[in-house]
């Protein structure tokens, strides 16, 4: 693997394959991704480039870690639940408010597990917890509940 600083945009990682494939991921300033794969007949044509958000770049990483596939991790949609990653708005309607206060256990049955704030969790936050613009809550409830939390959550 090696990295190229892209002075203004973020840093360019290079890694050629076992199967001797190019590949290279653009770490943008903002927190997006660019993965590109390269042409097995010729390494400096780009054959396919992925434009990645942040929380899409964070499903990628889950998926391709090793811990992501324990044994003993429980898996949720075997269970007719799922969890997911709710971005909180800096314009939402909760941006400062205590979490208490979106009754989401009583109105939509999901949970609240754990909130990420810029580089630290905060695991089963109590209802005095307060929201803030850019936290992602770590949530899970069938796909229903989970869909509606995301609505009340996105509310400005």
């Amino acid at each position: 693997m090696s990295t190229t600083p892209l002075p203004g945009i973020g840093v360019r990682y290079d890694l050629t394959t076992r199967e001797r494939r190019h590949l290279s991921v653009i770490a943008h300033r903002d927190g997006t991704r660019t993965v590109n794969v390269y042409r097995g007949d010729d390494p400096d044509a780009c054959a396919q480039s992925l434009h990645l958000t942040g929380a899409e770049t964070t499903s990628l990483i889950d998926a391709l870690m090793p811990a992501h596939h324990s044994p003993n991790l429980l898996h949720t949609t075997d269970l007719g639940l799922v969890a997911e990653r709710i971005e909180l708005s800096a314009h939402a309607y909760w941006n400062g408010r205590v979490l208490g206060e979106t009754r989401m256990r009583t109105e939509t049955g999901v949970s609240i597990v754990a909130v990420l704030r810029r580089s630290e969790a905060r695991p089963a936050p109590g209802p005095e917890f307060r929201l803030a613009g850019g936290d992602t809550l770590i949530v899970i409830g069938t796909r229903e509940g989970v869909d509606a939390a995301a609505a009340i959550l996105g509310r400005e």
